[in-house]
C-alpha cells in the first residue's frame, strides 16, 4: 500500500496486517541494510492482536527516493515526519513503535517531536549515551562504512551493480549478526533486488550522508535536563553480540529516558527482529494497550 498524502514530497510503501482500524497499533521500523521484510518473523507473533504497520523509510524500498537534501530530508527528523503522516493518515491511536538501526533513530526523533503520538517504544541500538567512546580504536575499526558512505566513491563502486551490492550487504548481514543466524539465500537475493536498481543504494545511505549515523550522532547528543528527558515508555533490547554496540554501551540510558526498561539478549547480534524474533514480538505485546 502506499501512503497517499505525500509529506514533504515523499510517499511510503507500507504493508499492513492484523485486524485493521480499532485495534491496537503497532508500527514496525526497518535498519539498513534492509527493509520493511525486517519484520516477517515478527508480524505473525504480533498481528493476531494488533494492526501492524510495516513502513518502507524515505529512500529505502519502494517507498519514495527524491534527490533531496539529505540533512532535512533523510535525517532522522526528516524521516520522522513521514511516520508521523503515516499515523495520522492511518487514523493509529498511539501506537506501539519499534524499531532497530535506523528504525531505533526514528522511532526515538518521532517521540521526541510528537510525544501525542506515541503510545510506547520498543527499541535496539542505537541509543544515546555512547558519547565520545564511540571514537576509540575498537569501535572505529566497526564504524568504517559510515565515512564511506559520505564518499561519492561509494556509489561509484557499489550503485547499481548487483553483483557488487550483494557482496557489500553481505558483509553486514554476516558480520553483524550473532552465532546463530546467516542470512539465506533467498533473503539476500530480496536484498539485492531492493538495493541493487540504479539509484535504489545511493538513495539508502543519504541517511548516512544526513549525518544520522551513529558516529555522527554520538558526537553531537547533549545530556538533557531531568524533565526533558524522553518520557514516553520504552523497552530497550540489547544484543549481546552486536559488534557495532557492545553491551557496556548500554549504561547511560537513565540519562535519557525517564521511564525505559532495559532487556539484555544473549547469543543475539544486531538483528533483533530476525535473530531473536519471539523476544521482539513479546516486548511489543507486553504493553497494556495490546
Amino acid at each position: 500500500m502506499r501512503l497517499q498524502t505525500p509529506v514533504d514530497g515523499f510517499r511510503l510503501t507500507y504493508d499492513r496486517s492484523g485486524p485493521g482500524p480499532g485495534a491496537p497499533a503497532v508500527v514496525l521500523l526497518h535498519g539498513w541494510p534492509g527493509d520493511r521484510t525486517d519484520y516477517r518473523h515478527v508480524v505473525p507473533l504480533v498481528a493476531a492482536a494488533a494492526d501492524v504497520v510495516m513502513p518502507d523509510l524515505r529512500g529505502f524500498g519502494e517507498s519514495d527516493k527524491h534527490e533531496a537534501d539529505p540533512a532535512t530530508q533523510y535525517h532522522a527528523v526528516g524521516q520522522a515526519r513521514s511516520i508521523a503522516g503515516l499515523i495520522s493518515e492511518l487514523g493509529l491511536r498511539q501506537p506501539v513503535i519499534a524499531g532497530y538501526d535506523v528504525g531505533s533513530r526514528v522511532a526515538q526523533a518521532l517521540a521526541r517531536e510528537r510525544p501525542d503520538l506515541v503510545g510506547a517504544l520498543v527499541i535496539a541500538p542505537p541509543l544515546p549515551g555512547i558519547g565520545a567512546r564511540i571514537l576509540e580504536p575498537e569501535p572505529q575499526r566497526e564504524f568504517w562504512y559510515q565515512s564511506y558512505h559520505r564518499l561519492e566513491l561509494s556509489t561509484e563502486m557499489i550503485d547499481g551493480k548487483p553483483d557488487a551490492v550483494r557482496t557489500y550487504l553481505r558483509h553486514f548481514w554476516s558480520h553483524w549478526s550473532g552465532p546463530d543466524y546467516e542470512p539465506a539465500a533467498e533473503d539476500l537475493d530480496h536484498l539485492v533486488s531492493v538495493y541493487g536498481a540504479p539509484g535504489a543504494f545511493a538513495a539508502s545511505i543519504a541517511w548516512y550522508r544526513a549525518g544520522a549515523g551513529s558516529v555522527a550522532a554520538s558526537l553531537a547528543e547533549q545530556v538533557p535536563e531531568p524533565g526533558q528527558r524522553l518520557a514516553v515508555p520504552t523497552t530497550v533490547l540489547w544484543p549481546s553480540h552486536d559488534p557495532l554496540f557492545p553491551r557496556e554501551w548500554s549504561d547511560r540510558i537513565d540519562e535519557f529516558f525517564a521511564a525505559a526498561t532495559l532487556t539484555l539478549l544473549d547469543n543475539v547480534g544486531h538483528f533483533t527482529p530476525l535473530e531473536c524474533p519471539d523476544t521482539f514480538a513479546a516486548a511489543v505485546t507486553a504493553y497494556s494497550t495490546l
